[in-house]
């Protein structure tokens, strides 16, 4: 088998249990007395990889495998003569911002693609101002023009429940109607996912009696404990060619933990985001005001200082002494 091969082994009338293999970026699920099935996908590969680099969001991964198992379950079902067992793909995602929906939404349409379930793998995504027009009759026109360039991928809304902010007179009204509509005119054709905050995206599916019935995948992203937080910050100054020393580590973690037991609404991964690229641009002064021509180290390396301005910033922000 080569590196692109994935091996799946299946037993009929038996659970299938997937296990996450954080040391190969594929899923196994594991069966005694089992037919092996080889699958070949460069794609399917690179989509995997992506999604082991992404810290945490362990039920997510699950998910994912879940449903890469079951079409190809079903692939080996149609084989043997037995009846497919289509499944609706439709989501939910809750959760707060920087916990990875967006991303984990891009991985999702390369998936389908890679496994044949949407033609085209691509992500389009949108929020209120995308759908909901100015005058009777515009909104439809918006959204069914969204949903024409999201058939072959994914439509993602972030912030759905906004839509069902204005009540019964305002115009996301219709957009949800017509998304609605959109479910059943091309339930094959395309996958809607919404995001937004939890109990937001709860009030707003109470707005429609036929939203939750449509939606039978709902997943929670909960937020980053402080200790994958630093894992994120550490993978993105790799990712950047930069580095921390040890004590510049523990001035991020000082930040990460003030900003979470003080802020009303921590921002998670994109939070530390923030902090890195404001820690980057202050290496960048540091650096300029003191050498003519910085060494490598220099270059990579992120010293304490360079994180505490916003350790100072937020203290000042917050009133902590």
């Amino acid at each position: 088998m080569d590196a692109t091969s994935r091996r799946i082994t299946v037993r009929s009338n038996s659970q299938i249990n997937i296990v996450f293999n954080s040391q190969e970026a594929a899923p196994l699920i594991q069966e005694p007395e089992s037919t092996t099935l080889d699958i070949q996908s460069e794609t399917f590969n690179e989509t995997l990889k992506e999604l082991n680099t992404m810290i945490g969001l362990q039920e997510v991964k699950d998910l994912i495998y879940q449903m890469y198992a079951t079409l190809h379950i079903n692939k080996l079902r149609s084989a043997a003569g037995l009846k497919d067992n289509s499944q609706v793909y439709h989501m939910i995602f809750k959760g707060n911002p920087g916990t990875g929906k967006t991303t984990v939404a891009r991985i999702l349409a390369k998936l389908f693609k890679s496994l044949g379930v949407l033609s085209k793998g691509h992500l389009i995504e949108v929020e209120r101002a995308d759908l909901v027009g100015e005058y009777i009759g515009h909104t439809a026109i918006k959204t069914r023009d969204l949903i024409k360039k999201a058939l072959g991928g994914i439509l993602f809304i972030d912030e759905a429940y906004s839509l069902a902010r204005g009540g019964e007179k305002d115009f996301g009204k219709e957009a949800i109607d017509c998304l609605v509509k959109s479910l059943e005119d091309h339930k094959n054709d395309f996958i809607l996912i919404l995001a937004g905050y939890p109990d937001e995206i709860d009030y707003f599916l109470s707005t429609n009696p036929g939203l939750p019935s449509r939606f039978p995948i709902q997943v929670d992203f909960t937020d980053y404990n402080v200790d994958q937080l630093i894992q994120i910050a550490e993978l993105m100054m790799s990712e950047r060619d930069y580095t921390m020393r040890l004590e510049s580590v523990n001035k991020l973690r000082d930040i990460i933990m003030m900003e979470k037991e003080t802020s009303l609404n921590f921002n998670n991964a994109r939070f530390v985001r923030n902090v890195i690229e404001k820690s980057i641009r202050n290496q960048a002064v540091r650096l300029l005001s003191r050498y003519k021509k910085p060494s490598k180290q220099d270059l990579m390396e992120i010293l304490p200082q360079d994180v505490a301005a916003t350790e100072n910033k937020l203290k000042m922000e917050y009133g902590v002494s």
